[in-house]
């Protein structure tokens, strides 16, 4: 798409492939390439010719991180008035399956943009990590909630106090990855992952997103009250007549959204 400066887009059927587009900063997390995966993403979210996503960057880097040279010499109230992680709360609002492809380096806000993700598949070489620490800060895109979410309080202490990256397996073994495949494998195998995930039920798909995240905010009772209402509202669409029909007749499901 020749508007967006810092992104590239793929489509193959119903997936959307962002690509991030700096490699010569290591797809460095500036403003700009905020502005335009945020305005893209919402773009797409609307699109029903779009069913899943998959966010990935090159070889050597998922993302290193956020633009240092943004944010040297900002003060506190520069930060408060920039507001830039206004942006990230938009990208956890989409409603669309995300699909993380990652290889090199996915590091502070790359690590961030990782966990906004819904899934991830990882290459043998990533590098996986939160070191604000070692430039003075912490995380601040959802890095000490996310991270601590995903692999519990003392690893996520360790990570984020030293600064120390996972490799791929121990990224896997933590429970923050789905999937380790060699690097010339990795955007492959996270677009096979979206593919499948598009050839589901869109509506249903989106629901049980909703309700997955739901989680995350709410205690179980009220987790398990949202879940109940997704539920019921899926017997209102017409997929579910053809899934239910389909699984009766024993033969393929043809969805339309609806």
């Amino acid at each position: 798409m020749s508007e967006f400066k810092n992104l590239l887009l793929h489509r193959d059927g119903f997936v959307a492939t962002i690509q991030l587009n700096r490699p010569q900063v290591l797809n460095a997390l500036n403003m700009e390439l905020m502005d335009e995966l945020v305005t893209l993403f919402e773009k797409l979210d609307k699109d029903d010719s779009v069913r899943c996503f998959v966010l990935t960057g090159n070889d050597k880097a998922f993302a290193a991180g956020a633009d240092i040279k943004e944010m040297a010499s900002a003060t506190a109230v520069d930060m408060l008035n920039r507001d830039q992680f206004a942006k990230w709360d938009r990208i956890r609002k989409v409603k669309k399956p995300i699909v993380a492809a990652v290889s090199g380096f996915a590091l502070g806000g790359g690590c961030e943009l990782m966990m906004h993700c819904d899934m991830v598949i990882a290459s043998e070489s990533a590098r996986i990590g939160q070191p604000e620490i070692n430039i003075g800060v912490m995380p601040g895109a959802g890095g000490t909630q996310r991270m601590t979410r995903a692999v519990g309080k003392v690893l996520a202490m360790e990570l984020v106090l030293t600064g120390r990256f996972l490799n791929a397996e121990e990224a896997l073994q933590a429970g923050l990855i789905n999937k380790v495949v060699p690097v010339e494998f990795f955007l492959e195998e996270a677009q096979k992952l979206a593919k499948e995930i598009s050839n589901r039920p869109p509506v249903a798909v989106r629901l049980a997103k909703e309700a997955i995240l739901k989680s995350f905010d709410t205690t179980i009772e009220m987790g398990l009250e949202y879940e109940r209402k997704n539920f019921y509202m899926l017997f209102a669409t017409e997929d579910m007549k053809e899934g239910m029909a389909a699984f009766i007749e024993k033969r393929k499901a043809e969805w339309k959204g609806k």
